[in-house]
């Protein structure tokens, strides 16, 4: 078993690690040379499953082993984000999968170039005779450190992760394009603050008062709202786009379009978001919704869609180098009842 990688896009791996730690401790991690998949499943909240293409973080890799060059770890979240953010500024960082005292681990190495001046306070004028730089010739130039950190993992054989698949969903009511999530994160974040300033009740009573309801409609609406006995707030968003559904994609191609949930939708509600039809909804938390949105520092456009009173699924757009979408994140997220 063998992988190994050079990480030509640090920073992209520092925020989608520290995007996902918020989610849950630790990942599956499928390795391939296609692709390398992040996977959370947390016992309660936000499923995610990143798939990302190579050159999204890599720059070369090799992956090799028994179960058809597919190598799957488990992968402590918070030890990989932290020692990635010591590579931000390297000039080159590697990645691979070794022992140490018989334990496997991710051993990440660094290498970073420091200007190394020593003799800077001695005079810049050449008056010795000689005809180089006294910097040139002693001690001037730049100095190279390599620091490798290790992340013990847990290999995992290919039984162990067999059983597992993205949920099943049916096919959605809505869907559409979201604002910036930075944007929304900010939004969401006062609706719950202020829905939690007066609260001195249990976690039962604080769960339920931190509950986000958001509704979109086909007319390119979204709304986000979060009531209590003391108060009602809500925000809307008008003319946002909702994507055309491809029928490539869809089963029946045309006339599995014609009778989608979601063309039915459209002959719902109106763009200007005040008609109370045509809308489908869900109810999240809202700090685990406030944790979703931190995906937002990578950037990209991001679709969801919303089953009516069931599932909320956000599909997380990163553009290669091409601008071309290569890499998703997709994350689910189960609505509670009214």
């Amino acid at each position: 078993m063998r992988f190994k990688a050079s990480i030509q896009n640090v920073t992209t791996f520092t925020k989608l690690t520290a995007s996902l730690n918020s989610l849950g401790p630790l990942a599956w991690v499928k390795l391939s040379e296609e692709q390398v998949c992040f996977t959370i499943i947390p016992e309660q909240g936000t499923q995610v499953w990143a798939v990302l293409s190579i050159d999204a973080i890599f720059e070369t890799i090799s992956v090799q082993s028994a179960a058809n060059n597919v190598i799957n770890l488990e992968v402590p979240l918070t030890s990989l984000n932290r020692a990635l953010k010591s590579a931000l500024n390297a000039t080159s960082a590697q990645i691979r999968l070794t022992k140490k005292d018989n334990i496997p681990v991710l051993a990440l190495t660094i290498v970073t170039t420091t200007s190394s001046n020593t003799y800077s306070a001695f005079p810049a004028g050449n008056h010795d005779g000689f005809d180089a730089t006294f910097d040139s010739d002693f001690g001037g130039g730049n100095r190279e450190t390599i620091v490798t950190q290790e992340i013990p993992v847990r290999v995992l054989a290919p039984d162990t992760v067999a059983h597992l698949h993205e949920p099943a969903c049916r096919e959605p009511d809505v869907h559409i394009i979201l604002p910036p999530l930075m944007q929304l994160k900010s939004i969401s974040d006062r609706f719950t603050k202020l829905a939690l300033a007066d609260t001195k009740a249990g976690s039962a009573m604080t769960t339920a008062r931190t509950r986000l309801e958001i509704a979109a409609n086909m007319h390119g609406c979204l709304k986000m709202s979060i009531r209590s006995d003391a108060m009602s707030i809500s925000s809307t968003w008008t003319d946002l786009s909702n994507p055309e559904l491809d029928p490539g994609h869809v089963a029946g191609g045309e006339d599995g379009i014609a009778e989608h949930p979601s063309t039915r939708m459209k002959q719902l509600g109106s763009a200007d978001g005040r008609s109370d039809q045509g809308w489908a909804v869900v109810r999240i938390d809202g700090r685990d919704w406030s944790k979703v949105m931190s995906v937002g520092r990578l950037g990209g456009r991001v679709i969801a869609c919303f089953c009516h009173e069931h599932a909320l699924i956000l599909y997380v757009y990163l553009p290669n180098d091409n601008g071309e979408d290569e890499s998703v994140l997709t994350y689910f997220i189960s609505s509670y009842s009214a």
